[in-house]
């Protein structure tokens, strides 16, 4: 994890010097908790992951059966459409990527984008090639330990960047869902909840884009 031994304005000197702070944001020691509604409660014992649309086969599992899929951990960058980054976060879970590559989800030739289903209808759309990216992650844990309820748990989508890979494209936070249910993928694009509430579709923290127009 990043040097804790640092202040705040020496850790953010740092990351600048390192070309990994976005322009317009600020780096934060804490973990902000943003989201729009209620906190779900959420049972196990029904809780369920399904991934249907653009697919051969539609697929559900449960949560013990989640949990037996391939897992890695990934040590990202995050950046919040709000103006803050949380540097050095390590997460743990299941790779999208890995799932298609092992022949778990069958995409169809058509499939170009992936909307994440979450409790309570919420939404966020994103393109296929960015969640079967080594950077974006079906995540249950964050530093060693099951998430938090107010950050996702059980499951969230994580998209972040790599510290020493500039090449992968990355989007604000939001693109990840937190308390995650489903995968849709999709031939067409579907823009989700904070989307079609003005926000940029393609949300790229690189090129500043938080909002769908300058207006906002």
């Amino acid at each position: 994890m990043f040097n804790r031994v640092l202040g705040r304005r020496e850790q953010e000197d740092t990351v600048k010097g390192q070309m990994r702070l976005p322009p317009g944001q600020s780096l934060t020691q804490k973990f902000p908790v943003l989201h729009y509604g209620p906190v779900p409660r959420t049972d196990l014992a029904t809780w369920d992951l399904k991934v249907f649309g653009a697919v051969e086969e539609p697929v559900t599992w449960n949560w013990e059966e989640f949990n037996q899929l391939p897992r890695i951990q990934v040590t990202l960058d995050i950046h919040c459409v709000t103006r803050w980054s949380k540097f050095d976060t390590l997460w743990e879970g299941v790779s999208l990527k890995a799932l298609i590559d092992q022949g778990f989800i069958k995409p169809l030739p058509t499939a170009r984008y992936v909307i994440q289903h979450c409790e309570y209808g919420y939404t966020t759309n994103t393109p296929l090639e960015l969640v079967t990216a080594d950077n974006f992650l079906l995540a249950t844990h964050y530093d060693g330990k099951p998430l938090d309820l107010e950050h996702g748990w059980p499951l969230r989508g994580v998209i972040g960047s790599f510290a020493d890979r500039s090449e992968n494209k990355t989007a604000y936070f939001w693109k990840g869902g937190k308390w995650l249910r489903g995968l849709e993928f999709r031939a067409d694009d579907q823009p989700g909840f904070w989307e079609n509430a003005g926000y940029h579709n393609e949300a790229d923290p690189w090129a500043e884009q938080r909002f769908a127009n300058r207006w906002f």
